[in-house]
């Protein structure tokens, strides 16, 4: 017989639906014969599954430890093997740049060049990263982890940098995951463009996935299959490249008058994303004329280069630096590392 008590991040939930997390290997309908059987209780009574648990409920599985592990994909722990798995062996470390933390929710800063959740099962993503953390500081257990797995609210692309929201608890991820997927949440990202955007615009568009090789093609009009995409940009400052005391070149705040023309200079832009697709902002803006700085698929190859030369740039210049939460919280980042090589202190 194993017994499990019902913690925080499993209360609200249907019994049936944490069943199959406790035991990801059976089939529903072994669920649901055991539960008619009685082989599986709730507070020591029969139960059907589609009770809602709460806090301290009692689950009891009254079938062998061989059936439990087989269905588990697990083993039973050994008394000397909790204290192991609490201090984190088996996810990865880091050093996470921590913007905020509470009991619910985990705000970190991510680096360009970290995933944000896995894309294949052999990667290391953030989601990881975070867990890892969590266990070496016994916010969650090895156990906890077999019914509720923090996990990353929203995603950033591989090379984008920036603000990403953990769910810590259930109630966190749930109420991060309600405020993104309602907008209630807004989000706000800085990036460099080639050329000069004049105005605050809001640009519409319809995007198409093309997931083969995983990229998007903005269009103006509806599509079969697109996906409406809105987004804002407002200008924040202006720079062009100078000469720097004979060693090479640089970028130069400027003047918005300084700039002629539609393709001069660089504009370092805020965005405020009203939807939020795959590629968005990055598709958006090369589609208009206005590529990112660093972006090797979307980019302009030429002021790329030129960049990866003179700034050893090789992520976009891209960061979500900005989260405004429904409740009037607000986050922010500090400028990414790429930032600060080519403009200086923001």
């Amino acid at each position: 017989m194993q017994s499990f008590q019902i913690g925080k991040n499993e209360s609200g939930q249907r019994f049936d639906k944490y069943l199959k997390k406790l035991l990801p290997l059976a089939p529903k309908s072994f669920l649901y014969k055991m539960l008619r059987k009685k082989n599986i209780t709730l507070n020591g009574k029969k139960a059907d599954g589609s009770e809602k648990l709460c806090l301290n409920d009692e689950v009891k599985l009254f079938f062998s430890e061989e059936t439990f592990v087989r269905f588990a994909q697990t083993v039973l722990k050994s008394p000397g093997k909790d204290q192991k798995a609490a201090t984190g062996i088996g996810y990865p470390e880091t050093a996470l740049d921590i913007v905020y933390e509470d009991d619910d929710i985990l705000i970190i800063n991510k680096p360009a060049g970290m995933l944000s959740q896995k894309a294949k099962r052999e990667d290391i993503s953030a989601n990881e990263y975070i867990i890892g953390y969590l266990l070496r500081q016994h916010v969650i257990t090895q156990e906890e982890l077999v019914t509720f797995r923090p996990s990353v609210c929203n995603r950033l692309d591989r090379n984008t940098s920036g603000l990403l929201i953990a769910g810590k608890s259930l109630k966190g991820l749930q109420d991060m995951s309600r405020q993104l997927s309602s907008r209630s949440a807004s989000k706000y990202y800085r990036c460099l463009v080639k050329g000069k955007m004049e105005r605050q615009e809001t640009v519409k568009g319809w995007l198409i996935k093309d997931k083969g090789n995983n990229q998007v093609q903005i269009f103006p009009s509806e599509l079969p299959d697109s996906k409406y995409v809105e987004t804002r940009y407002t200008p924040v400052a202006y720079y062009r490249e100078t000469a720097s005391g004979g060693k090479g070149k640089c970028l130069i705040k400027i003047r918005e008058s300084d700039i002629l023309g539609q393709g001069g200079g660089y504009t370092l832009l805020e965005v405020e994303l009203i939807t939020g697709r795959s590629h968005q902002i990055r598709a958006h803006l090369a589609s208009v004329g206005y590529p990112i700085v660093g972006d090797f698929k979307y980019g302009d190859k030429k002021t790329n280069d030129w960049f990866s030369h003179h700034f050893q740039i090789k992520y976009q210049m891209l960061q979500a630096y900005c989260i405004k939460l429904s409740d009037g919280r607000e986050f922010k980042a500090p400028p990414a590392r790429e930032f600060l090589q080519v403009l200086g202190p923001l």
